[in-house]
């Protein structure tokens, strides 16, 4: 009995510390980003180069795990048909949603990039009636109203509004929200679940060549002219090992808890980054009318995750009871045989 209370007690602090993990290498990783691109002491304001060193060090990364160590498993089942219908279009939304979101960071503070970012159920909700994948509801058109409510509250109490920044933002929130759309129909449609690794290894090449292309036309140009070449190795390295160290954080939480935990870790990291980027960036400035917009975002957004897990919940248990009522008439009919 003993070992068994030890042995729940263990588990129970193992899976803290990947929750603490996730939270800390998701917020440090945005106070990286915006670090690196506006800091004079680094002076890499290429927001489109970053996202592709990172794109790049994901895919040598992940094959070394997975073909050259094999300490970590890629998933079968992926076809050529696949990639091309679904992985490709989400390498490419995956790219639009890094690029333009770290390239919003060289306009507005930290902070309001993150209390924009709440408007993202609206975005997939809307998308997905377009796709089909949602049915419009009074319950669902409620919640998107109290959304888009608190980040209006929130925009109107940002102190210094930047529109360029603003369009960056919801940009990035536009191609996150397809990205979200594409995985759906990559699951329900194509019959097809990657763990995070997997998606990391079949996307990252993908989302590197969307990147390479716009890089020679807009950056490279600029980074030849003025002579930024000779970067900080070291400091964007580490980079790149926080970014990945993030996704592997994603697996972890994954892997060690359910959908229901890391939605609820994604909230708490959200206030996270509000709140410690008004302490460590000058260009940070909270109002109250800020905060009470967010917050009423935020209660929107956990009614959304509610919905979702419950719909989830409830087609999860109607497949079951589907596969344990077929059972019976699969015996019946090798014994008519």
């Amino acid at each position: 009995m003993a070992d068994r209370v030890r042995r729940v007690m263990s588990e129970g602090v193992l899976t803290y510390a990947y929750i603490l993990l996730y939270i800390s290498l998701s917020s440090g990783q945005i106070f990286f980003n915006k670090w690196v691109l506006s800091s004079k002491e680094i002076n890499f304001p290429y927001p489109l180069a970053l996202t592709l060193l990172h794109m790049v060090f994901s895919s040598v990364l992940c094959f070394v795990l997975t073909k050259v160590l094999k300490i970590m498993k890629v998933e079968e089942g992926m076809t050529l048909d696949i990639y091309i219908s679904s992985v490709i279009p989400i390498g490419a939304m995956f790219a639009m949603t890094l690029w333009l979101g770290n390239t919003a960071y060289l306009y507005i503070s930290v902070s309001f990039a993150q209390m924009l970012k709440a408007i993202m159920p609206v975005a997939v909700f809307i998308l997905g009636v377009a796709a089909g994948l949602e049915m419009m509801s009074c319950r669902m058109l409620l919640i998107m109203s109290v959304i888009s409510f608190g980040v209006l509250v929130a925009s109107y109490g940002e102190i210094n509004i930047n529109w360029v920044g603003v369009i960056y933002q919801m940009g990035g929130v536009i191609g996150e929200a397809l990205r979200l759309i594409f995985m759906e129909i990559l699951v329900k449609r194509k019959g097809l679940k990657l763990n995070p690794i997997s998606v990391m290894y079949y996307v990252s090449p993908c989302s590197a060549l969307c990147l390479l292309v716009p890089w020679i036309f807009l950056e490279k140009p600029k980074m030849d002219e003025e002579l930024t070449w000779s970067f900080h190795p070291l400091v964007l390295t580490l980079n790149c090992i926080c970014t990945f160290a993030l996704n592997l954080s994603v697996f972890l939480v994954i892997s060690h808890t359910s959908a229901l935990t890391i939605r609820v870790a994604g909230v708490v990291k959200d206030w996270v980054v509000v709140l410690l980027s008004a302490l460590l960036f000058a260009d940070t400035k909270l109002t109250l009318v800020n905060l009470c917009g967010y917050a009423i975002a935020i209660a929107g957004v956990a009614a959304y995750n509610s919905h979702k897990l419950k719909k989830e919940a409830t087609r999860v248990s109607s497949d079951e009871s589907q596969a344990t009522s077929s059972i019976p008439l699969v015996s019946s009919s090798t014994s008519n045989a």
